[in-house]
């Protein structure tokens, strides 16, 4: 989650995103906003295709942490794994980057996904395929030698928790959480089978389904991070309440690669590792959100923020 303030900032006027968008090829006039989270994302056309312009601000991601993760999308790709596409810009650059007054602006460009989205009604047959897709991502990732720049890893992801945190010295609860979640993760055994270059938010608002093949193609590896396999598995697990449900993800996840039986057990453990993160991530966006002259969507984004944040800080309470 950007901070409000860098997204009031980067949707004025579109500005940004007209200026990226004049390094790729595209149709006149299709550029239109799609949505605004951890990035700012565009649909434009090119040649009566869809495409995804996506850009956030330098203070968000940095260009070395976007080189690693569009280099883990081309080696899936080029190892047929079902993503979208980087798309380089018209001066073969796969990252384009603007100024603006308050700073640079990074911008990529993505194919559109094959398939279709699922709204949450899976069939027991689509959540195992589901779970096949998540392992043989695994397999491809277990294998995967990063360039010279890697992706950041649970570890300094914890470093960013401790950084926000320590701007918020009345968040002791979260701070206590965050010294359990660290000492845990210490004493976690790891070897390439279960940890590597995850995906992290492998949810079906990032998977879309292609029933001839019965696979998913993926979005979104912004958050893609060094972790447990296992992780992944309860990020992607995190909204479906159903436990055969479950079991049938994981019955399709065995079917393509092992999973660690005392891994499993851990789950707890990593679905609070996956709180702490949430909560230090919406809590900086947060900073310096009291603002005046606002648009008209932004009282009420700020309202659902804190009250996230406030059901987060009763979960740190939960005995382990």
């Amino acid at each position: 989650m950007m901070k409000l303030t860098t997204m009031v900032r980067g949707l004025t006027a579109d500005k940004v995103a007209h200026e990226l968008i004049r390094n790729w090829e595209f149709d006149e006039g299709t550029l239109k906003f799609w949505r605004a989270s951890s990035n700012f994302v565009y649909v434009f056309e090119r040649d009566g295709e869809r495409y995804f312009l996506r850009f956030n601000d330098e203070e968000e991601s940095t260009i070395e942490q976007i080189t690693a993760e569009l280099e883990f999308m081309r080696y899936l790709v080029k190892n047929g794994y079902p993503s979208v596409t980087p798309v380089s810009s018209v001066n073969g650059n796969w990252i384009e980057t603007v100024q603006a007054s308050e700073g640079h602006y990074h911008g990529v460009v993505f194919s559109a996904a094959a398939g279709i989205a699922l709204d949450g009604n899976l069939t027991t047959t689509q959540f195992k395929d589901w779970g096949k897709s998540l392992a043989r991502l695994h397999t491809l990732s277990s294998q995967y030698e990063p360039g010279t720049v890697r992706r950041r890893s649970a570890e300094d992801i914890l470093h960013m928790i401790d950084q926000v945190l320590q701007r918020h010295p009345e968040e002791q609860d979260a701070v206590e959480e965050l010294h359990r979640v660290s000492l845990w993760l210490q004493f976690m055994p790891s070897s390439r089978q279960t940890y590597g270059l995850i995906h992290y938010d492998f949810q079906l608002d990032n998977v879309f389904y292609e029933a001839k093949e019965r696979s998913f193609h993926v979005i979104d590896f912004d958050d893609a991070m060094y972790h447990w396999f296992a992780m992944d598995i309860v990020t992607a697990l995190a909204d479906t309440e159903s436990e055969e449900e479950k079991w049938a993800f994981l019955r399709g996840y065995r079917s393509i690669r092992s999973l660690d039986n005392e891994l499993e057990t851990e789950f707890a453990g990593f679905r609070r590792f996956e709180r702490l993160y949430g909560f230090a991530r919406v809590l900086r966006s947060l900073e310096d959100s009291d603002l005046t002259d606002v648009p008209p969507w932004y009282e009420g984004l700020r309202m659902k923020l804190l009250r996230i944040c406030e059901n987060d800080r009763q979960g740190f309470r939960e005995p382990w």
